[in-house]
């Protein structure tokens, strides 16, 4: 039911023209790769993907700034900028651990998203196809 001619005389007067939004899993008209609605397995996922990934990264900038600032405090004692590093650190720490967590957050809830409307995809496939089926052995 990608095209207008597909569909049954009657349904083609009621139409007119072919509607300018598909399913993101059905084929552009042609066989071109430009569907209106494209956001099964795609964007979603890529986003989640790409939060997974900026979580992995601020953890590993969280290890490497503990490690740069190990032996600090002994090796500078009694100068006054040692208790300003420290304060600057704990809160730095404070906010790339958040980013972090919140990343996690984020990349589950984008990956639920995904799997949503993968699920609402399939379901309203199966319910077209059925659709054309039961026109079908109506004509």
């Amino acid at each position: 039911m990608s095209t207008q001619g597909d569909l049954p005389a009657h349904w083609q007067a009621l139409f007119g023209e072919p509607p300018t939004m598909r399913l993101a899993s059905a084929a552009a008209p042609g066989g071109g790769d430009d569907a209106e609605l494209a956001h099964s397995g795609g964007p979603w996922t890529k986003a989640s993907v790409a939060a997974g990934e900026l979580r992995v990264t601020t953890a590993e900038g969280l290890g490497k700034m503990s490690a740069a600032h190990e032996g600090i405090a002994a090796g500078a004692a009694g100068l006054a900028a040692t208790a300003a590093l420290a304060a600057v650190r704990e809160s730095w720490e404070g906010r790339v651990s958040a980013v972090r967590d919140e990343c996690g957050s984020v990349r589950s809830a984008l990956l639920n998203v995904a799997r949503e409307i993968g699920e609402v995809d399939v379901n309203n496939k199966v319910a077209f196809s059925q659709l054309v089926l039961k026109q079908d052995a109506d004509r």
